[in-house]
This record gives structure tokens, sequence and C-alpha cells, in this order.
């Protein structure tokens, strides 16, 4: 399986990151890929960007070096509504929301279905466009019951690269169950590096490994094609705009 995008990248604004926007969009074209995300965390991330981060990001080129650069955040739960860091305005204003879990960012790992009602929550967001790394184990949901809400919603949950090596130590199980959940109710999936640093981006490797040995269809993995990526952006636009 071949991917045109990478939709969830960090750079140096992110605070643990290594890369500026130019290197890891040069590393991405080396890659052939057609599109990155960036996706610095949102501003409860100890050590982070600022509100005005996001707002400098409407500077930055649509292209850099051929590949077309997506103006993002990765937002954190907040509490167990599903509600986000970030401010509506910033939310408005970007191309791609990401949503997810993470440590000392302001939602305490709760029980599972806790956790299970906050990332539902986020996915019923409007502005949400991908769950990034739900398998993560520090935060345990009703992994069925996520890719059912995912699925009625139209939203897209992500196979995180990451998860299976530097991060989120404990994921792969989790992450199986969801491939498998996702396959078994076809709903669509995104496969991401989680790239810190700029020789990372476009690693996908263990993910499409996981994704190949549950024969999952490629046609539900969304970055397999920019059309079918950009499609969906312009959906979650469309959706957000009749529910204004």
């Amino acid at each position: 399986m071949k991917l045109a995008a990478d939709l969830h990248t960090h750079t140096v604004a992110s605070g643990h990151a290594f890369s500026t926007v130019k290197e890891m969009a040069e590393a991405a074209a080396e890659r052939g890929l057609k599109m990155i995300g960036v996706t610095d965390h949102g501003v409860n991330m100890p050590g982070g960007p600022h509100e005005y981060y996001f707002s400098q990001l409407l500077g930055l080129p649509r292209f850099v070096g051929g590949v077309e650069v997506l103006r993002g955040v990765e937002a954190n739960i907040v509490d167990g509504a599903g509600n986000l860091d970030m401010p509506e305005r910033y939310l408005s204003s970007l191309d791609l929301i990401l949503a997810g879990f993470h440590e000392d960012c302001g939602y305490d790992p709760g029980s599972v279905e806790e956790n299970t009602r906050a990332m539902i929550g986020a996915i019923n967001n409007p502005y949400v466009h991908i769950i990034t790394h739900p398998g993560n184990p520090s935060f345990p949901v009703d992994i069925e019951k996520v890719v059912l809400a995912a699925k009625r919603a139209g939203k897209v949950l992500e196979i995180n690269n990451n998860s299976f090596s530097l991060s989120r130590p404990g994921s792969s199980p989790r992450c199986r169950t969801f491939t498998e959940m996702a396959k078994r109710h076809k709903t669509a999936v995104c496969v991401n590096s989680d790239a810190h640093i700029w020789h990372a981006v476009g690693q996908f490797d263990q993910a499409l490994n996981l994704l190949e040995k549950a024969r999952f269809p490629a046609e539900l993995v969304l970055n397999t094609s920019l059309e079918k990526t950009k499609s969906y952006l312009s959906w979650v636009k469309n959706l957000l705009q009749k529910t204004s």
C-alpha cells in the first residue's frame, strides 16, 4: 500500500521535536510524499506553542519543495466531554484538526467508560478530522464503541507508526484490535508517522505491516491519495458549515 500524505508531524514549535517546517517538507519530498500536515501540539502541551503560533501558521507557504503543507494542530482532549485545548477561532482557521489524549495536558486517565466518553466527544466535535493514537494503553477505551462512533460521525481513526516504536509502549495489541474493528465496521483510518524529526517523516512501515497482516482494504485508508484526503477535508468543512 502506497501513501501520498503524512498528516501528523511535529516541528520545533512543539517543544520536544527537532526539525523545521522546511526540513520536514523536504524530507517528505525525498520520500515521494505529496502532502504533509504540520500538526504541532495544542497549547496545553508542556513546553509547546503559545496560541499566537497558530495565528501565525496562516503565513506558511502552501507548498514547500513541491509538497503541499496543511496548517494544523494536534489538539489535546482536556475533559470528559471531549473538549479541546484550542480556542474555536484557531480551530476554524486551520486546515487539519487532530485530537488525542496526552498526559499532563488537562485530562487525567479515567476508567474505560470515562475515556471512551471523552474520545467519542472529540469524534463528534465538528472541527475534528482525525483521532490520534486511539490505541494508547494509558487511556484505554472501549474500542468497538469508538470505532462505531467514528463510523456514525464519518470521522477517521489514526494508525500511528510511532506507537510501535518510541512512544506509548504496549500500544501494539490495541492498535491491532482497532484495525480489526475498523475493518469489520468499514470505518476509515489514516496511517501517520507522528514524526518529531525530519528523518521520521513518511516512516509508516510498522503501521502498514499491521494493515497488511489484517488484509485491511486500501479504500478505507484516507491518505492513499490526495484526492481522497482533500475530499474528506472538504466534507468536514461543509459539515461544519451546516451545523454552524
